[in-house]
């Protein structure tokens, strides 16, 4: 249990939901119900496939590539503190690419925006894969693995409703009220940015000197 709520609250606010929540207003703001419905669904599964994926397959793009895990850890710790910092400071759609005239309207213009670009990048970006990369590094019993997959498939199931509610969230919160969530969030992700970078740092001194 204790597995699940660690993986669940790191990979949900790495993910941030919350935070992608005004921009799946935006895209889908002429989308009838049941199209808004129909495309947190596929999005939801796109996340789900593409960390699974991600998941189980990421320790043999690390070997063909010579990656150590500790490389890996910082790499995604500085990730995930700078996606933190963007979150921080609310500039998380320009931290995503969101904010570029002619990514906006590519997205703006797309009939099906579920893959790209609220799958990719805005919610499965680079810091949740290589958090989960060094996840299935770390936790080797195909029980702890279960677990994590259990994790992923919640948050994946959170973020499916959070979007269903997006256009519910957005008018009893209203823009202050997501922003200041989001911050919450990402003081959090920073600290396990920090915490992953620090713990990989200390193994690489150990290493050397021992």
């Amino acid at each position: 249990m204790e597995l699940f709520i660690y993986v669940f609250a790191a990979l949900f606010s790495v993910i941030n939901p919350l935070g992608t929540v005004p921009i799946f207003v935006g895209l889908t703001k002429e989308d009838t119900k049941a199209e808004r419905s129909k495309t947190s669904i596929l999005t939801a599964v796109n996340i789900f496939v593409i960390l699974l994926i991600s998941f189980f397959t990421g320790r043999y793009i690390l070997n063909f590539f010579g990656i150590s895990l500790d490389s890996l850890r910082i790499a995604g710790g500085l990730i995930i503190t700078t996606s933190g910092f963007a979150l921080l400071t609310g500039s998380f759609s320009k931290h995503k690419g969101m904010d570029k005239p002619k990514v906006k309207e590519d997205a703006y213009q797309r009939d099906g925006v579920s893959l790209t670009p609220l799958a990719i990048p805005m919610l499965a970006g680079p810091g949740s894969i290589s958090f989960l990369i060094g996840l299935y590094q770390e936790y080797q019993s195909w029980n702890d693995k279960l677990i994590a997959v259990a994790a992923i498939f919640g948050v994946c199931l959170a973020t499916l409703l959070v979007l269903r509610s997006s256009h519910y969230i957005v008018a009893m919160l209203g823009a202050s009220g997501i922003n200041a969530i989001s911050r919450i969030i990402g003081f959090i992700v920073i600290a396990i940015g920090v915490e992953y970078i620090s713990s990989s740092v200390m193994n690489i001194l150990n290493s050397v000197f021992n």
